[in-house]
């Protein structure tokens, strides 16, 4: 599995539907699945040309009078299939966390929620969200992955994610940047990627997620 996080870069606001169709055509030629998170601007014209959309970020709210906030309710309106959660940019309190989970899952709609060490990944897997995104924040951006700079990290997160809820997949992410990348978080027991940067500024982005792809 592999996550794309377009977030707020001014080429993410300029490609985003360009990038979801990219997505969309090396998964009808791979078979793999990849989940595309795009600015909330295009979060409706996405999902309706690609299934495998998530939000960026989701209140702990519903429907009401609540001015600037995103319900998980808009997110199943508009057929988006699910929602990042506490990346590390977007800090939450674990109560909010908490939340958003039950409401996500209550609405039938996936949670990534993100840890940044594995005290955080262990008590978040209590929570039973969909995925758990490891990523340390020192080193999103930076080229360096953490399946390199930290596997025991990555591996440490693995074992207490799994003992405490076997059923929770399990992403890396942070400096994500080619093919070795990927293949080493696999090794150290993950079920995928989580990246951003170095597929929006890639020169050719179809040849890089094919190369990732080929990974698994």
């Amino acid at each position: 599995m592999i996550v794309l996080n377009l977030k707020s870069y001014e080429k993410s606001f300029q490609k985003a539907l360009y990038f979801v169709d990219i997505v969309s055509e090396v998964v009808e030629e791979t078979g793999a699945r990849i989940v595309v998170c795009p600015p909330s601007l295009f979060l409706k014209d996405a999902a309706e040309r690609y299934s495998e959309i998530f939000a960026q970020h989701v209140d702990a709210t519903s429907f009401g009078s609540h001015t600037g906030w995103l319900p998980a309710e808009a997110l199943k309106l508009i057929k988006v299939k699910g929602s990042l959660v506490n990346h590390s940019e977007h800090k939450l309190k674990f109560e909010d966390v908490r939340a958003i989970v039950d409401l996500l899952h209550k609405n039938m709609l996936e949670s990534m929620v993100c840890a940044a060490d594995v005290a955080e990944a262990e008590k978040i897997a209590h929570l039973s969200p969909t995925y758990i995104a490891v990523e340390p924040p020192e080193l999103i951006g930076s080229g360096k992955s953490v399946s390199k700079e930290k596997p025991e990290l990555v591996s440490n997160s693995v074992k207490k994610i799994k003992s405490v809820n076997d059923k929770v997949s399990i992403l890396c992410g942070a400096g994500v940047s080619n093919k070795r990348d990927v293949e080493k978080a696999l090794q150290l027991g993950t079920d995928g990627v989580l990246l951003a940067s170095a597929f929006v500024n890639s020169v050719d982005p179809k040849k890089f997620l094919q190369e990732l792809v080929s990974a698994f």
